[in-house]
């Protein structure tokens, strides 16, 4: 396989922010010797220079299938890059403290794609969660969108489906009446099976028969009603007087049964 190096050569020392930057020394693959170099991580390529200031990097490690570790080395704070199969190589690198040493082992460890997949279904699982977990009704519980389907309107719930109500319902003593409808009085017509009308529109319910006021309690509600806040006042204290005597008349008899 072949490398375009002058692409990856212009991607590693273009504008574009680095991930990390920093010195590490990196141990020869044929001799056990320690080199300090120039490392720029961008994206999932760690790439190194022999300085600082150099146009082109001597090497890129792509960090995708492998694994960062702490490792037993002749120099302190060290790690590897290790990759799976047996003829892979392993990358050993040494970091000048322990604080940087802890921030290249995280900044590599996150640098693969399979990694960032890994956040982004996370992050997609969490949202999903805020937009339908209220909506759901069962206490935050996830629904995917695509699960979700309105449930069909049934006879009874079409709007188109409903009988007609009239404008404006009749009153009797202040009192909407609904079976007072125009044509309410009629008896009910029994052409027509399964309680639906000649338009095929489901008919109401029947309403029980209106209760017809006697003349007596018509001049009794009459007189209720023109009663003024006066003619209260005075109910009130003859009562509050009767309950008076008889809370008395209760107090003697417990008295007397005392003695």
């Amino acid at each position: 396989m072949k490398l375009n190096e002058r692409s990856l050569a212009f991607y590693a020392t273009c504008d574009s922010p680095a991930d990390n930057t920093g010195f590490l020394y990196k141990r020869g693959e044929r001799h056990t010797a320690y080199h300090r170099r120039w490392f720029v991580l961008k994206g999932n390529m760690l790439f190194y220079f022999e300085e600082r200031e150099s146009r082109e990097p001597v090497g890129v490690i792509v960090l995708e299938g492998c694994t960062v570790e702490l490792c037993d080395s002749a120099e302190e704070f060290a790690f590897a890059i290790r990759f799976g199969g047996t003829k892979s190589r392993t990358y050993v690198l040494a970091a000048e403290s322990q604080a940087a040493m802890e921030s290249w082992v995280k900044s590599l460890s996150r640098a693969s794609f399979d990694y960032m997949r890994l956040v982004v279904r996370e992050l997609e699982k969490q949202l999903e969660e805020m937009r339908w977990g209220p909506a759901a009704g069962c206490g935050g519980c996830w629904q995917s969108p695509g699960s979700w389907k309105p449930k069909p309107l049934g006879p009874e719930r079409s709007p188109e489906r409903l009988p007609a109500l009239p404008a404006v319902l009749p009153k009797e003593n202040g009192c909407a009446v609904w079976n007072n409808a125009p044509g309410a009085d009629q008896p009910p017509d029994t052409s027509s099976c399964g309680g639906h009308d000649g338009e095929g529109n489901p008919r109401p319910p029947p309403l029980p028969p209106r209760r017809r006021a006697s003349s007596s309690e018509a001049g009794g509600t009459r007189a209720a009603v023109a009663e003024s806040p006066s003619t209260f006042c005075r109910l009130h204290e003859q009562y509050g007087r009767e309950v008076a005597r008889l809370r008395q008349d209760w107090l003697e008899k417990r008295r007397g049964l005392r003695l």
